[in-house]
């Protein structure tokens, strides 16, 4: 909703479908108070996509 799932894939590289279905599923299973609660303090802290644009991006420093 707030688009913290897609922001972690971008971070991270991988697609944003698989860290959506993660975090449901790790929401799921440790009482979905947790995972509610940190996607919320994750929307308020991560910068939004123009915040964050040339700051950090992980395809800068991969080895190939």
């Amino acid at each position: 909703m707030a688009g913290v799932c897609g922001g972690i894939a971008e971070f991270l590289g991988w697609q944003p479908r698989s860290v959506r279905v993660l975090w449901l599923g790790g929401t799921f299973l440790t009482g979905i108070a947790p995972g509610v609660l940190a996607y919320a303090c994750l929307a308020l802290v991560m910068p939004g996509p123009d915040e964050g644009a040339g700051v950090f991006r992980l395809e800068d420093h991969r080895t190939q």
